[in-house]
């Protein structure tokens, strides 16, 4: 079992969802049980997959909760996709959150391909 505390990727992805909510609050009101909704709960996801993933005994469950995890991330990363297509936020408000999320993919992984060697 691994202390999901000290885990960077699992740092990262509290952070994402502290970004997730400040934008989460530019939506607008009619989107509050649509896309609001909908990436929280995503981004909330990835955090908890991690967490939880790290609990597990074996490698084999720890890299199936990462791929949970990075799902997650990708449902994320498509639901700014929409909402800057849909010009609810501006491209330029959405940068550092994107920048979040392609550095968080890449560390998990990462941390699959390491667990997939080891095994």
């Amino acid at each position: 079992m691994r202390d999901f505390r000290k885990l960077k990727i699992w740092e990262q992805g509290i952070e994402i969802v502290k970004e997730v909510y400040k934008l989460s609050q530019k939506l607008p009101s009619e989107e509050k049980f649509g896309l609001k909704s909908q990436i929280t709960r995503a981004a909330v996801s990835i955090p908890s997959n991690i967490a939880e993933g790290s609990s597990r005994n074996s490698e084999i469950e720890f890299k199936r909760f990462l791929e949970i995890a990075i799902g997650s991330l990708f449902e994320v990363e498509t639901q700014l996709i929409i909402i800057q297509e849909l010009d609810l936020i501006k491209k330029e408000e959405l940068k550092n959150i994107f920048d979040l999320l392609e550095n968080e993919a890449k560390m998990i992984n990462g941390l699959i391909t390491k667990l997939k060697a080891n095994n």
